[in-house]
């Protein structure tokens, strides 16, 4: 059973509720009749709140739309529509394509940071995760607990009680590090002049919650909201009953019950013993017949660097601006493509360097992107990051990502603010007690050991793009906004592009590649905000 901590509504909140929620109850639940740009608005909101969606949608959200048309509505009870057509052509004939054409909004609240990463794997699907980097977690559930996912198999075996005892203690001391950051950080950075004191608050919040995040355990929950396809749900589901952490597979028949409620012609396969049964069979099957060929072939693993690079370009095609020079000729000559390539390999390099030139033109922002002959090349790095960062690079869809089990084995990163501001022995004592419970927990629970890893131990993982999406991930990623962990993994990304591929060109056309030194860095964001709020009130 999942461990939720349900919420109250009163009689008239459990009115407007039911017109618009297809579960009042428990975390999962679908969004419906309300314009899609309602619904856009309130995942865009819910990832840097702390409420819940539902009372989100309560509290700031009903008073500026017209409920009146809505009254006789209950998206509780399901769907009682005909969907015969769906049925023939879907279900009968298996065209997927029909699939593809309805969409739903979907919350998935209460879900561990390792659930979230399952959740959020696949590329035909929008995602809006409630972020450690905005939110304070120092705070309790109304039920008086933490905000960490209680595995019922931890609690109901004799390490129950170890595991709610060291986690509490380890958000015990994010809420110490916390004040003792932001008080570091206050005398630090003092208020700038024409900066008010709720920008500069802000500002010095998003720093200190930046630096002691990694304390929290994979285990802190965090609130979902998916956008996604029936094709899309179709294949998260399937995926989901295949994977062997327990609170994925719970999580799976609660979507499947909501998504029903919304999409239910779309989804009769996920039950069908010879389809979807047994299509998440298959992948279950395969991932642990490859285990165990895989400890046979190497019953003592592999050689392990004592001190693996943070990052490391493991692959990328020597030939790849040659190749995305001739992808952007293509369209524009009738010869093949490896005529085309042949050449391109003739022109000089006065002519190549004007060929990019015009190809990527004058990229005002990040946003302007050159096209798909981008593409062509790929690389594949290897990268050794704490769990934090990976949460964030993780989520970009277009990626190809695989990573290894969350552990302690690989070390963390202590923040050097942290540091300044005294934190260091609390800092390095959660970190200890974080992998005592993991070491414990993994002798009986293996799959369930990483909730209690700090966000601050590094996970090896592998990340491949093209040059295209590397142009997209990199100039994001390396922005002053971001978070110092991966920021430097972005611009480590981008020199490595040039040299170690040697594709000085193409690291040359992602100008946009941030590597200015910044102190606060949500403080030009901020002021931004605090412009545009401005600018409002004054319309």
């Amino acid at each position: 059973m999942h461990a939720y901590v349900a919420e109250e509504f009163t009689d008239s909140e459990t009115a407007i509720l039911r017109r618009y929620f297809t579960n009042l109850e428990g975390p999962v639940f679908a969004l419906v009749n309300l314009p899609e740009v309602v619904k856009g608005a309130l995942f865009a909101r819910y990832s840097r709140s702390s409420k819940s969606l539902r009372r989100l949608f309560l509290d700031e959200f009903v008073g500026d739309l017209d409920l009146t048309g809505d009254v006789t509505f209950d998206a509780t009870v399901g769907l009682d529509r005909a969907e015969q057509l769906y049925e023939r052509v879907f279900f009968e004939y298996g065209d997927d394509s029909v699939a593809q054409l309805g969409g739903v909004h979907l919350a998935c609240e209460q879900s561990s940071n390792l659930l979230t990463k399952i959740l959020e794997w696949g590329r035909l699907m929008s995602y809006l995760e409630q972020s450690t980097r905005y939110l304070a977690y120092d705070q309790r559930l109304v039920s008086g607990h933490y905000r960490y996912y209680r595995p019922p198999s931890i609690l109901d075996s004799p390490l129950g009680a170890r595991y709610v005892g060291d986690l509490d203690r380890m958000f015990d001391t994010y809420g110490e590090l916390l004040a003792m950051v932001q008080a570091h950080l206050h005398a630090q950075y003092p208020k700038e002049p024409g900066d008010s004191d709720f920008v500069h608050r802000q500002a010095v919040k998003a720093k200190a919650l930046d630096a002691v995040r990694g304390v929290l355990p994979a285990a802190s929950l965090s609130n979902v909201g998916i956008y996604g396809t029936g094709q899309g749900y179709e294949q998260l589901l399937l995926r989901m009953r295949a994977n062997p952490l327990p609170e994925a597979g719970t999580y799976a028949e609660m979507m499947l019950t909501e998504l029903r409620k919304v999409i239910p012609s779309f989804l009769r396969r996920v039950d069908i013993a010879d389809r979807g049964v047994a299509w998440s069979e298959y992948l279950h099957a395969t991932s642990e017949a490859t285990e165990l060929v895989v400890d046979r072939l190497f019953p003592d693993g592999v050689d392990a660097e004592p001190e693996p690079p943070e990052v490391r370009l493991l692959d990328f095609d020597p030939d790849g601006e040659d190749k995305v020079l001739a992808a952007a000729c293509f369209s524009h000559l009738s010869g093949s493509e490896a005529a085309v390539l042949a050449a391109v390999r003739r022109c000089s390099l006065a002519e190549r360097t004007a060929l990019l030139e015009a190809y990527v033109g004058d990229r005002q922002n990040r946003r302007h992107r050159p096209g798909r002959a981008f593409e062509r090349t790929d690389y594949r790095f290897e990268l050794v990051t704490d769990y934090g960062a990976f949460r964030d690079l993780q989520r970009h869809r277009l990626c190809t990502i695989e990573w290894q089990r969350l552990g302690c084995a690989l070390g963390a990163d202590v923040p050097g603010v942290v540091l300044d501001a005294g934190g260091g022995t609390r800092f390095a004592e959660s970190l200890a007690r974080s992998k005592d419970l993991c070491d414990l927990i993994g002798r009986s629970h293996p799959e369930e050991a990483g909730y209690a890893v700090a966000l601050a131990y590094r996970i090896r993982y592998v990340l491949q793009m093209n040059a295209r999406e590397a142009m997209h991930v990199l100039e994001l990623r390396s922005g002053p906004q971001g978070h110092p962990a991966y920021r430097r993994v972005a611009q480590e990304m981008h020199r490595q592009i040039a040299s170690v591929a040697g594709h000085h060109a193409i690291a040359a056309a992602m100008h946009h590649v941030d590597y200015e030194a910044t102190d606060l860095e949500r403080l030009d964001t901020e002021r931004r905000a605090a412009a545009r709020r401005l600018e409002r009130a004054g319309g």
